[in-house]
């Protein structure tokens, strides 16, 4: 059973936005092979496209920058989603762009 938003929306919110981005992720990267997931896990809707010569089991996918270590992979499946891109490789870590980096809206916080 999948944790409601609702009730983790505030606890979320009550931290800075990227530490609680790099907090997510590691979570997401320590549970996604335990029984754990199972609070994340979704049902998956197949519905096939292919796009670009590319075969996706859904159209629903997550954007590049979200896991730019590629470390939730099985996690993100584990949610539903019918591709994930994780970004450029390089041949040495990059320190990123100046913080922040990742910020909220206040107008669409609800």
């Amino acid at each position: 059973m999948p944790i409601p938003y609702a009730l983790i929306r505030p606890l979320f919110f009550s931290f800075d936005a990227e530490r609680i981005h790099d907090w997510t992720l590691s979570l997401l990267a320590k549970t996604q092979y335990t029984p754990l997931s199972s609070l994340y896990r979704q049902d998956f809707v197949a519905d096939p496209v292919r796009l670009c010569g590319l075969n996706f089991p859904n159209r629903v996918g997550l954007a590049a920058g979200l896991d730019k270590n590629a470390r939730c992979i099985p996690a993100f499946s584990k949610m539903g989603f019918g591709f994930v891109e994780v970004g450029t490789v390089t041949p040495l870590g990059q320190s990123g762009n100046p913080k922040p980096r990742i910020f909220r809206i206040p107008q669409k916080q609800r």
